[in-house]
């Protein structure tokens, strides 16, 4: 053993032994419990950043801790390899996205491989090979079979600069993500995945799902969006047609003073044809479809609008209601028709103010009386209905049950569930993504390719222009066919699909990742899903996690999978900020995870990103706290150092042999460390884990040996320093094989059973109990850990100072809280 640690002299050592013996081989055994630890997988973008180190050392501790556990682990790596910026290399570079894309993912795998990660690289998937997306394509077509997919013209968000369809995600303040182009609105034909059919049970399952944060559930509850409320109609003036429109506050329709509609409903422009208000609703049309979706319907965005020369009336009043054309009305929402009740929506009735239109009350409140002349804020509470007809004099609750039931009865509408959430668009005008396996025939219309005919393979030879778009519709070996059903010419859709369909079920092909006979082999599906942790951060809360959720259900349909929740456990880790912010490229504040590894060693980077901070919270970086690490582990090194040979000659502790004094007290904060280091771990504790270690360090070199050579002092010790290197191990595991090894000359440490703790070692002899006087802390006693709580209870009123402070008063009750308080209330 040298005497100074050289992490740049052992790291690599251990990294090619656990390659080479295969230890990280993930292996279903029925005889074993399973455990599949997952942190969301990587874009292969070139490097590995801190972000990414922190998350896999999360999860590294706790796939090496189950192993040590018994447990059969899978703990896997792969790539989520399609997207957008591959083709933007390609365009700017000339170098062909796939070339660009595997390059990068063998430089990530190196960097990963560099911190001793234990991953089993044998089941390595990423998801831009033929034979990730062929089932992809596989999945499609069924749930084509199914209804699940569809097509249809859609308004979506459009970058003029990267030609291709955005999330509202991928929006920020009205500009493209990527390019900070200005983002516009425009009509195309799309693919979408019904993730409503199954919006209900998604919303329902969110209660079986204890195993996520709370936080994770809001997020996915809101954004599922359940509402219960009525479908009102609205007769048009003049005509037999009708506008229908949502809403949860029925008990508010007598005060509905005007209508707003989506500039993309079909009545927008219909309606103010052939009046003198066509001109400028056109314009306003065309003003609106420059804006983003997500940018009209943003907080400060202003609230425009325009009347559109046409009216309808208030089925419940009969009164004369203007309909105007508004910027934040969406089509996708409701019904893209908004009752307006400016009395009760703060933003209706600053539309309502801007456009000089009336305010109605027709809910007052328990506390004050409201009055339109003077409101500034609208009343959006429950409370009593005002100038309702028949309904005036009711609470809000009961009035909305009272006010559909009339609806009902009178065919003016109906009882309606509404959900906010929306079909998962998944059309892309991009290149680097998986082909939507359909054809289009001018003869036969469209038709879905023939399983037998999977997978469409992206053609490699094509041409990237500057303008952006796609080249795949100018590829026209790739989109010129024939049709499977007549033969005759016919073209392949040129649109591929979104990333988040790769990510929605690799988790589940990590389980068989070589099977070729279909997407997944059920059997080792069956025994390893639903993935027991999962770990990524909050920004994937709703759309990767929800369309995952989503797949697993349909997944389930088709027999593949059995479990209806993909994972049962979810940690969302904090980001790695410094000098106060986010590290990002852009700031000029980040910190390489390869300088750092090549400097202090990949164990120092993993044990500051596991000390700093618990995984949940944000983890300020720190040149100090690494340093901090590195000190640490040289201590430990060199504590092995200086005891190692009589540690390999001393014999295992026998707990027969009988303890006191200081050694009694060192085993005791061993076998503490020990119960400690475990719980801690499996509640992801590890900053608090690693500091009870280092205190037991701190014990280690503070224990004065007092017989030299005593067989049972020196088992105690080499008891005490092995389990130091044990607990360490799933933090920082090259340290620890080098150090067991020079212990023990065994086998791997990871094949070494996480250490059991003497429960009575640990029992304390004597304990400390706090004494109260009503309620105010007075005395602390110490008493024999054995003693009962009436004996406590006699101890604690006999002590001088209770006695003084109780003198001639009665005592009502004493409250015990047993071996730890005692509160005497006195009269």
């Amino acid at each position: 053993m040298e005497e100074r640690y050289r992490p740049e002299a052992i790291e690599g050592k251990w990294q090619r032994y656990w390659e080479k013996k295969r230890l990280f081989r993930a292996q279903e055994d029925p005889t074993k419990e399973k455990y599949y630890l997952l942190e969301m997988y990587p874009y292969p973008s070139g490097a590995i950043h801190m972000g990414h180190m922190r998350n896999y050392s999360i999860g590294d501790v706790v796939a090496r801790y189950k192993m040590m556990k018994g447990y059969s682990v899978l703990h896997p790596m792969g790539w989520d390899a399609f997207g957008m910026p591959a083709e933007n290399a390609a365009i700017e570079s000339g170098v062909h996205p796939a070339k660009w894309t595997y390059e990068n993912i063998d430089t990530m795998r190196r960097q990963l491989k560099r911190m001793g990660f234990s991953y089993d690289w044998e089941r390595e998937v990423a998801t831009c090979d033929v034979e990730y997306y062929r089932w992809e394509q596989w999945f499609f077509l069924k749930m084509l079979e199914r209804g699940l997919a569809y097509k249809k013209r859609s308004l979506v968000n459009w970058c003029p600069s990267c030609q291709t369809v955005l999330a509202n995600e991928q929006v920020e303040g009205g500009f493209c993500w990527r390019c900070e182009s200005e983002v516009t609105q425009k009509e195309l034909d799309q693919w979408f995945l019904k993730i409503t059919h199954y919006a209900q049970e998604l919303l329902e399952y969110c209660d079986k799902l204890p195993g996520w944060p709370e936080r994770v559930l809001r997020m996915q509850r809101n954004w599922i969006g359940k509402s219960e409320g009525a479908e009102i109609r609205f007769p048009l003036e003049n005509s037999k047609e009708s506008i229908t429109v949502f809403t949860t506050r029925q008990d508010t329709v007598f005060g509905a003073t005007f209508m707003t509609l989506a500039p993309e409903h079909p009545l927008t422009l219909k309606l103010s044809k052939g009046t003198s208000q066509e001109r400028e609703v056109r314009e306003f049309v065309e003003r609106v479809k420059r804006q983003s979706i997500a940018g009209r319907t943003a907080e400060d965005t202003e609230k425009k609008g325009v009347f559109i020369g046409a009216n309808c009336v208030n089925p419940m009043t009969g009164a004369r209601m203007p309909i105007f054309a508004a910027n934040f009305v969406l089509m996708e929402y409701g019904t893209g028709a908004v009752m307006a009740v400016p009395a009760h929506d703060q933003r209706d009735l600053e539309f309502a103010n801007q456009y000089g239109l009336p305010v109605i009350v027709v809910i007052q409140p328990p506390d004050r009386s409201l009055s339109e002349e003077i409101m500034t804020e609208a009343y959006v509470d429950e409370g009593t209905l005002v100038k309702s007809g028949q309904f005036s004099g009711m609470d809000s609750v009961g009035a909305r049950e009272a006010i559909v039931q009339y609806l009902e009865k009178n065919a003016l509408g109906k009882r309606s569930i509404n959900y906010r959430i929306r079909d998962w668009g998944i059309s892309r005008q991009r290149y680097w993504g998986a082909p939507i396996p359909i054809i289009y025939c001018h003869r036969c219309g469209m038709q879905p390719i023939p399983e037998g005919d999977l997978p469409v393979a992206l053609p490699h030879d094509v041409e990237f222009k500057s303008g952006g778009g796609s080249p795949l519709a100018e590829c026209l070996d790739f989109v010129e066919t024939q049709c499977p059903k007549c033969g005759g010419d016919a073209r392949r859709e040129t649109d591929t699909m979104d990333t988040f369909v790769e990510s929605s079920w690799y988790f589940d092909r990590f389980a068989s990742p070589r099977y070729n006979q279909g997407p997944l082999d059920k059997e080792k599906v069956d025994y390893w899903m639903p993935v027991d942790q999962y770990i990524g951060g909050i920004e994937h809360a709703i759309m990767h996690l929800l369309y995952s959720r989503f797949f697993a259900r349909v997944l389930g349909e088709l027999g593949l999978v059995r479990d209806k929740e993909p994972f049962t456990r979810l940690l969302t880790q904090g980001m790695v900020i410094k000098d106060g912010a986010k590290m990002s490229k852009s700031r000029g504040n980040i910190v390489d995870p390869e300088y750092l590894v090549s400097k202090y060693g990949a164990d120092t980077a993993r044990m500051f990103c596991l000390f700093a901070s618990p995984p949940e919270r944000d983890l300020e970086w720190s040149d100090q706290g690494v340093e901090g690490s590195f000190r640490f582990l040289n201590r430990v090194w060199r504590l092995i150092f200086e005891n190692h040979h009589w540690v390999r000659e001393a014999k295992p502790y026998e707990s027969k042999s009988l303890l006191d004094g200081d050694l009694k007290v060192l085993r005791q904060k061993v076998h503490k460390t020990i119960k400690k280091v475990g719980e801690d771990i499996e509640r992801f504790h590890f900053n608090t884990a690693i500091s009870a270690i280092m205190e037991l360090v701190n014990a280690l070199y503070l224990f004065k040996p007092k017989k030299n050579g005593d067989p049972t002092e020196r088992s105690v010790l080499k008891e005490a320093i092995e389990m130091v290197t044990l607990l360490l191990s799933p933090f920082v595991p090259h340290i620890a094989e080098e150090l067991w090894e020079t212990l023990r000359k065994g086998e791997s440490i990871i094949k070494t059973p996480w250490p059991d703790y003497d429960r009575e070692a640990i029992v304390e002899e004597h304990i400390l109990v706090v004494v109260q006087v009503n309620g105010k802390l007075r005395d602390r006693i110490t008493v024999p850990s054995s003693m009962g709580d009436e004996e406590i209870k006699g101890v604690a009123l006999e002590r001088e100072k209770v006695r003084r402070l109780i003198q001639d008063k009665a005592v009502q009750r004493v409250i015990l809280v047993p071996k730890k308080l005692i509160n005497i209330v006195c009269a």
